[in-house]
């Protein structure tokens, strides 16, 4: 039954979102994997833990999936000028859409 347990950890692993830092007079967090409501927290969480005045980037190049929540997050963020780079086009489409919906 080994191969079993082998599979569920597998699944886990494939809804783990990753952050990884980097800062050279801004600070760059590049995220990985699916950016849904359940780790929207954690993603929140990193940026109250940076410095006020700093320019922040989120790198979503390696985004596989995000949510209805995590795009109204991502449009809040860069309302607050956190900048998105590397933003899938499907993405950007759902931000503008739901900004047309939400200002409506």
């Amino acid at each position: 039954m080994r191969w079993l347990g082998d599979c569920v950890l597998a699944a886990r692993r494939r809804h783990v979102l990753k952050i990884q830092r980097k800062s050279n007079g801004e600070v760059v967090l590049t995220l990985s994997g699916r950016l849904q409501a359940d780790n929207v927290g954690e993603l929140s969480a990193v940026l109250e833990g940076e410095a006020s005045g700093r320019r922040v980037v989120l790198d979503l190049k390696d985004v596989v999936l995000v949510d209805r929540e995590t795009v109204r997050f991502l449009r809040a963020r860069e309302r607050d000028g956190i900048a998105l780079h590397n933003c899938p086009p499907y993405i950007r489409e759902w931000i503008a859409r739901d900004g047309l919906e939400v200002d409506s």
